[in-house]
């Protein structure tokens, strides 16, 4: 199976209290580069990352690394506008595309990779989402049968509401830790991550 992987990494750091995320130690790298190493890792085909505020810092947070860098102008509109963004930009021929968020760095390239085999191997769907102790995570993966259908949508449709409207078609994945759903939009966020990272077998990109 060749997979895309689209990396959301535009938005503001409404929350953080004038500190973008996007740029922040993990404990060392920025986030953005922890994040996107570990998606790059994980075997997909393509990597894009989709950019938006501070465009030229995030960018030059990700030298070096083997990924297409997309510049969202409209990323103030919506998260989804990024999403369409980088579906836009893909390379045409994949057999699904992953939409990932670039604040999860909890997340490896251990677990990228075990969520494209469970799409791979799942029982039934063409949608699927990562699911901790009920509650619904990131990223989600979909057919590329779903592009046109987001696309033609623009800003009024897009992974969110493309679950809400085929509940049929989406296979719940359970996942094994809590990494998927773990939100970093605070500084109380950043801290509590960065305490996880610091623990004894803490994650690893």
């Amino acid at each position: 199976m060749k997979f895309s992987a689209i990396i959301l990494a535009a938005g503001e750091s409404l929350r953080m209290q004038g500190r973008h995320k996007m740029l922040l130690p993990a404990p060392v790298e920025p986030v953005v580069r922890r994040s996107t190493q570990a998606i790059a890792a994980s075997g997909a085909h393509e990597v894009l990352v989709v950019t938006g505020h501070n465009h030229g810092p995030v960018t030059d947070a990700l030298k070096g690394l083997s990924v297409r860098i997309i510049h969202n102008p409209n990323y103030a509109q919506g998260q989804m506008t990024s999403v369409n963004a980088g579906l836009a930009a893909l390379t045409p021929g994949c057999d699904a595309v992953m939409v990932c968020l670039a604040d999860q760095i909890l997340l490896s390239s251990d677990d990228y990779a075990e969520l494209a085999l469970a799409y791979q191997h799942r029982p039934y769907g063409s949608i699927l989402v990562p699911s901790f102790q009920g509650q619904r995570g990131n990223p989600v993966m979909f057919h590329s049968q779903h592009i046109p259908e987001i696309l033609q949508g623009l800003r009024k449709l897009g992974c969110r509401k493309l679950i809400q409207d085929n509940p049929d078609a989406v296979y719940l994945h359970e996942v094994k830790h809590d990494g998927y759903v773990s939100d970093l939009d605070t500084p109380q966020d950043y801290a509590r991550i960065l305490k996880c990272l610091a623990e004894p077998g803490g994650f690893t990109p």
